[in-house]
């Protein structure tokens, strides 16, 4: 029974994509290639004028090349390459690195390195190659180029990479997070290289292995001192749910394909550090914020943890079996029913970002930044799902 719920929820949040959300950002969220991809949208559908953050863009590229593949019947194409030639024009600098902030006349106000958003940028070509064929050359050529100048440039002496360079602190697990999930893409990718990008991969899974999770208790931290120790204070304590979440999700991933079982163990730690301590008893969601003895720090819950507690419970689900395997069935369609409370806008295909300690939501305009995580745990939830069906046919 718990499977055909998750499997009806599955149905609902894919009809959502497909048939709200997907149409709505097309003709509201973007302007072509002389206005890329807004950073926001009121919970009215009217774009806004706020600056726009460079990572929003190829965000914004992913979803719509995502949703082309998946076989979305709406005009994925012209987000895409109208979308990335934006990106390209208005946030490229001369260094090959993409700046931060440009204001929505598409004026740069932040030229900045952030390692996050060169993470992105690289998701965003890979995906392009996968619409475009004709540009996987170019595609694999330049997230090639963009590796090797982040070696160049910002390499760490153990491994990873700087916040920039001039190196500062704190050193920072999250865009790591990033750049593996697209190192990931990279070395599946026809065209790429995927003996550079698979060594990669490997790398960043060790760091994360190594320092990221903590060696007593299993979580997850988020700041580091430059000898990836933990950052002094309460800041290097900080440990996120969303992201024990996410990188659970990128460790499995990992594991399944390199046959790890120490990746497999602590994907289903970090998974179980989230479930247990991060979800708040009575609104039923993942909040921001723990400490590292599992204290809630920040009972704030945003919509993207809980797209990442679906995505961890649903591939975790695919590599468990029996009771375990119904365990993460249940978590998952929890999951479910903690995002479709951010869903529930009076304009479908909008979301709600915060929801406060007494279940009541912050109203402020929808951030497209969301979409990516939305998205990708809908369709990350839709192969789970199938490939259950194929190794029980149906019944978990």
């Amino acid at each position: 029974m718990t499977y055909e719920k998750l499997s009806a929820a599955s149905k609902e949040l894919s009809r959502w994509l497909d048939e709200d959300a997907l149409p709505l950002w097309r003709d509201r969220g973007f302007h072509g290639e002389a206005g890329g991809f807004s950073e926001t949208v009121t919970l009215g559908g009217q774009p806004t004028d706020a600056h726009r953050r460079a990572r929003v863009h190829p965000r914004q590229v992913y979803c719509f090349a995502e949703a082309g593949v998946r076989g979305w019947t709406g005009d994925w194409q012209t987000p895409v390459q109208a979308g990335l030639a934006f990106f390209d024009r208005v946030y490229r600098l001369d260094s090959g690195f993409y700046a931060a902030l440009a204001d929505k006349d598409g004026q740069l106000l932040d030229t900045s390195f952030d390692l996050y958003n060169q993470a992105f940028a690289i998701l965003s070509f890979v995906y392009t190659a996968r619409v475009y064929p004709e540009r996987q050359a170019e595609m694999a050529a330049r997230t090639s180029a963009m590796l090797a100048s982040l070696k160049a440039g910002y390499a760490h002496p153990e491994a990873g990479f700087e916040e920039d360079n001039p190196a500062r602190l704190p050193l920072c697990s999250n865009p790591h997070m990033h750049l593996f999930e697209a190192s990931l893409a990279c070395e599946a990718a026809e065209g790429f290289d995927a003996t550079a990008w698979t060594a990669f991969s490997d790398e960043i899974a060790a760091l994360c292995m190594r320092r990221f999770i903590d060696g007593e208790n299993g979580g997850l931290r988020e700041f580091f001192n430059h000898d990836w120790s933990p950052f002094d204070g309460e800041k290097g304590r900080i440990m996120e749910p969303g992201h024990q979440f996410e990188w659970a999700w990128l460790l499995a991933r990992w594991g399944e394909r390199r046959g790890n079982a120490e990746a497999l163990a602590k994907a289903r730690r970090l998974f179980e550090i989230g479930e247990t301590h991060g979800i708040c008893a009575t609104r039923k969601v993942a909040v921001m914020t723990l400490l590292d003895d599992f204290s809630v720090a920040d009972p704030l819950a945003r919509l993207w943890p809980q797209t990442e507690w679906i995505k961890s419970a649903a591939r975790l689900a695919v590599l468990s079996q029996g009771l375990e395997r119904e365990r993460y069935v249940q978590s998952a369609l929890a999951a479910c029913a903690a995002l479709s409370l951010f869903l529930d806008t009076p304009l479908a295909g909008l979301w709600r970002d915060k929801m406060k300690g007494d279940g009541s939501f912050i109203e402020e305009a929808a951030p497209a930044s969301s979409f990516y995580h939305i998205l990708c745990a809908i369709y990350e939830l839709e192969d789970c799902l199938a490939a259950l069906d194929r190794a029980s046919g149906v019944a978990v």
